[in-house]
């Protein structure tokens, strides 16, 4: 029992990790940018919500490398 307590703790720890990785990344990404990329998706641009979308992805294969 006490395993799997400590096997869902480090799994939330990590997830947490994961997620606060992910909002960085994405702060930075937006920082970079010069254009702000929410009113872009907001007015219905899809090419700013692609690259949204593969800044995510690009972000999570850098966090799931670093965390494994």
């Amino acid at each position: 029992m006490n395993q799997f307590l400590m096997t869902i703790l480090d799994s939330t720890v990590f997830g947490v990790i994961g997620i606060i990785l992910m909002v960085v990344g994405y702060k930075a990404i937006d920082f970079v940018m010069p254009a702000d990329l929410n009113k872009e998706v907001e007015k219905g641009n899809l090419s700013a919500g692609l690259i949204i979308a593969g800044a995510f992805i690009a972000i999570a294969i850098i966090v799931h490398a670093a965390i494994a």
